[in-house]
C-alpha cells in the first residue's frame, strides 16, 4: 500500500484540498483519495504535488513497511 504525507504537507501550506487539485490540476476529491490512501497517483501527478508541496516524491509518497525518512 502507498503511504503519504499529503495532508500534512498541504496544511503547512495552508491549501484546502480544493485549492491543491487545482494547482495540480486534478478535483478536490481526488485529492481526498489520495490522502486516505484509497487511490495512487500516477508519477506525472506525484510530480506535481512533490514541486507544489515544495519537497522531493519521496518524501512525499512510501510504500508501506518502507520508513519514512
Amino acid at each position: 500500500m502507498l503511504k503519504n504525507r499529503v495532508k500534512e504537507l498541504r496544511a503547512r501550506f495552508s491549501y484546502t484540498q480544493g485549492e491543491l487539485g487545482k494547482k495540480a490540476g486534478v478535483t478536490r476529491q481526488t485529492i481526498g483519495f489520495i490522502e486516505k490512501g484509497e487511490f495512487s497517483p500516477s508519477i506525472t501527478l506525484s510530480l506535481k504535488l512533490a514541486h507544489i508541496l515544495e519537497c522531493k516524491v519521496d518524501e512525499l509518497f512510501w510504500l508501506e513497511g518502507e520508513e519514512w525518512k
